[in-house]
C-alpha cells in the first residue's frame, strides 16, 4: 500500500504540482501588465479613507487605483474607469500620472536585474517540469525510457530545478522586501499629512500569495527529485 502511494505521489501528484507551480509563478510574473489587470498585482494603491480618517467607511471612496507588478503597471483614475496598462518591460517604468499630485512619490521599480532573474528562473522552472515528468512517467515511454532513466539525466533534473527554485524564490524576496518598504513608507506619507492627503492607502497584493503558494508546490517535486539523486548516490556507493 506505502509502494502504491509512493509511486502515485511521483508518477502523478508530483508532476501535477510541478505544472501547477509553473503557472502560478508565471501568473505573477505575467500580472497585471499582460493578463488580470485588476485581479493579480504585487502592490496595489488603492481609494481609502482607513488612514484619513479611519472612522470613515472606506468603501464610499471613489478615486485613482494602481496596479504594479514586475514587468509594469496597470492605472485607472476612478472605480468606473477603463483599466490602461503600461508595455511590459523587464525595466519598468511605473505610470503613477493618474495619482493626485499631492500623493507621496514613493513607488518605484525593483532593480532591473529583478525581473531578468525572475525570467531565467521560469525558463529553468520551464525544463525542470518537462524532465521531471518525462522522468517520472519513464516506464510508460517506450524506447525513450531507458534515457530519461540514466543517472545523469536525473541529476541534471534536479540541479536545473534547484537553480530555478533558489533564483526564483530569492528574486521575489527581494521584490517583496522592496515593495513591502515602499507600502511602509507610502502609508507613513499619507498619515503625516492626515486630513490634506489624498484619500489613498497601499497595500501588499494577492500576487504574492500566488508566489508562495507556487513555490511550495514547487518543493514538492524538487524533494522527490533531490531524493531519487540521492538514493542512486546511496547505491553506487554500496
Amino acid at each position: 500500500m506505502i509502494q502504491g502511494f509512493s509511486k502515485a505521489i511521483n508518477q502523478f501528484l508530483a508532476p501535477l504540482l510541478s505544472l501547477t507551480s509553473l503557472l502560478l509563478i508565471l501568473f505573477a510574473y505575467l500580472a497585471p501588465v499582460v493578463m488580470l489587470q485588476t485581479q493579480v498585482a504585487l502592490l496595489t494603491v488603492t481609494p481609502s479613507a482607513s488612514l484619513t480618517e479611519p472612522a470613515g467607511d472606506a468603501g464610499s471612496v471613489d478615486g485613482p487605483s494602481i496596479f504594479l507588478g514586475p514587468l509594469g503597471s496597470c492605472e485607472r483614475p476612478n472605480n468606473a474607469a477603463a483599466t490602461n496598462c503600461s508595455m511590459p518591460s523587464v525595466s519598468p517604468h511605473y505610470d503613477l500620472s493618474v495619482l493626485p499630485s499631492n500623493a507621496p512619490d514613493l513607488l518605484n521599480a525593483p532593480t532591473a536585474t529583478t525581473p531578468v532573474f525572475i525570467a531565467i528562473s521560469l525558463a529553468f522552472t520551464m525544463i525542470f517540469f518537462m524532465l521531471f515528468t518525462m522522468t517520472a512517467l519513464r516506464s510508460k515511454l517506450g524506447k525513450l525510457g531507458p534515457f530519461f532513466d540514466k543517472p545523469s539525466v536525473q541529476r541534471y533534473t534536479a540541479w536545473i530545478g534547484l537553480f530555478g527554485f533558489m533564483i526564483g524564490f530569492t528574486s521575489f524576496l527581494v521584490i517583496r522586501m522592496w515593495f513591502g518598504k515602499a507600502v511602509e513608507d507610502f502609508n507613513a506619507a499619507i498619515l503625516k499629512g492626515g486630513a490634506d492627503s489624498p484619500q489613498l492607502v497601499a497595500n501588499t497584493a494577492n500576487g504574492f500569495v500566488m508566489i508562495y503558494v507556487g513555490f511550495a508546490f514547487y518543493a514538492v517535486p524538487l524533494v522527490c527529485s533531490l531524493a531519487k539523486l540521492h538514493v542512486m548516490a546511496t547505491e553506487k556507493a554500496a
